[in-house]
């Protein structure tokens, strides 16, 4: 039996809960698979380090930056209400749609995918060389099953409320961290070889792309630099996304106004430096072409094979596992709670609002399920990054644009905490992110404009819903 869309959530997550959230959210898949497009990008180990540490900082001035706007408004909804209170109602619309049509169930499915990537590596079977159904260009496998089974499964976990949501997330973020770290250590211990370091940092600032139709490198400039970059970042920041996650379940974090903030910051620190020292460590142990070359791209297997043998690929392979399983868990879990806020606002389906008898928007998740599943058997796993990454950065920038905006139009609004070294940094990542974007919409416009196209379209289902009210 549902209760009615007046009664408001429960404040059960504490600092411990929205801290696991965020890194159980950032950390999934990327980090032990993107590394290897960035190797063929870019070609040399100080361009993929340094690629690695700018996403993690600038993540991180997103992040303190978000804490003025999730201190300012601490309810459920995050970015959406963010962009309501900074620009309009339509601003904020798109951003919602996007969010369920591209970036929030788009993240799902390429997190979904992955979690079959890795399955695959023990369980041949559930491969996606494993076709089930093939009918022109389409082609059903049984990794796209896999990946759908588990984002019903999760679904339906928190659909029995967020007590038992967060307490997975919990201890599966902790595993996670605790599996990584041993991963760290152990491969500088053990699989760290002096020759391999060497002749990795002999020409660290020389970039060169890999072909791999005929295995071979070219030294590149320019543009096809800048090109290069652009491509490769598409990688790490999808990786050290969903940090907002936790802005979304505001409403349920208790003492909201420092706790979101400070969550936002602690998880973004935290997986910062393990994505910086990961990246150290498979230098470390791997060549630039065995970096370019691993199989599927999975240069955690790879590393482990190194570090500990057959049993290490294994050890790595369920490690992988369990992140992305706990990544798609908090990313289920946030998503519908800014369909909820949306259909409170009348600009979403009206049954988003209604809370069941757990006290979660229970039809929201299921909603956010089906379109997530219907993504999961559209493309690969760097095809759905590029699909979203390029949403997610025009949002972003828009959001913290909307701090200065605020600043000026409601100066009188509470502000318990203040975004860090404001304007300085908030700009930065302004002309970063957009430098980006630009960058992206010309080189990868393929899949890119995709994305673009979905979000534009939701201009005139706005004017829809609002000519239906």
């Amino acid at each position: 039996m549902a209760i009615n869309n007046e009664t408001e959530f429960k404040k059960e997550l504490g600092l411990l809960d929205g801290t696991m959230l965020v890194v159980g959210s950032m950390i999934g898949s990327g980090i032990f698979i993107v590394s290897a497009d960035i190797a063929r990008q870019v070609g040399s180990v100080g361009w993929l380090l340094l690629i690695w540490l700018i996403s993690g900082i600038i993540t991180m001035i997103a992040a303190v930056s978000y804490g003025e706007l999730s201190a300012m408004f601490p309810k459920a909804g995050g970015q959406y209400v963010y962009l309501k209170e900074a620009y309009n109602e339509l601003v904020a619309f798109l951003y919602g749609w996007s969010f369920f049509s591209v970036i929030q169930t788009g993240t799902i499915a390429a997190v979904g995918v992955a979690f079959s990537k890795f399955t695959a590596y023990i369980f041949p079977v559930v491969s996606d060389e494993n076709i089930l159904f093939e009918s022109g260009n389409f082609k059903l496998n049984a990794a796209q099953i896999l990946s759908v089974v588990t984002v019903v499964f999760l679904t339906y976990l928190n659909t029995r409320g967020v007590k038992n949501s967060k307490l997975l997330q919990t201890i599966l973020t902790i595993i996670k961290i605790a599996s990584i770290s041993g991963l760290i250590i152990f491969g500088f211990l053990l699989g760290a070889k002096a020759e391999v370091w060497n002749m990795n940092w002999a020409n660290a600032w020389s970039p060169r792309s890999f072909d791999l139709s005929t295995a071979s490198w070219s030294p590149i400039g320019g543009v096809a630099l800048l090109s290069g970059i652009s491509a490769a970042m598409v990688g790490t920041l999808f990786s050290s996304d969903s940090w907002t996650g936790v802005t979304f379940i505001a409403g349920e974090i208790k003492n909201p106004k420092r706790n979101v903030g400070l969550s936002m910051f602690l998880g973004t620190l935290i997986v910062t430096i393990i994505y910086v020292l990961t990246n150290v460590m498979y230098v470390s142990v791997l060549s630039l072409d065995e970096l370019a070359t691993a199989k599927s791209d999975r240069i955690a297997v790879v590393a482990a094979q190194y570090i500990l043998g057959n049993i290490g690929t294994l050890i790595i392979a369920i490690m992988i596992m369990i992140s992305t399983f706990a990544c798609n868990n908090g990313l289920i879990l946030a998503g519908a709670r800014v369909y909820y806020t949306m259909a409170k606002d009348g600009l979403f389906f009206k049954k988003a609002a209604v809370l069941n008898h757990e006290g979660v928007p229970a039809w929201a998740l299921w909603a956010q399920c089906i379109w997530a599943s219907a993504l999961c058997f559209t493309g690969k796993y760097g095809d759905l990054l590029d699909f979203v990454i390029i949403i997610v950065l025009v949002f972003y920038i828009l959001t913290i644009c909307g701090i200065f905006i605020l600043r000026k139009t409601k100066p009188e609004l509470e502000r318990p905490y203040k975004a860090f070294a404001y304007p300085v940094l908030p700009a930065i990542y302004v002309l970063v992110a957009s430098a980006v974007s630009i960058s992206l919409l010309f080189t990868k416009f393929s899949t890119c404009g995709w994305g673009v196209l979905i979000m534009l379209l939701g201009i005139p289902v706005y004017y829809l819903v609002k000519k239906e009210e």
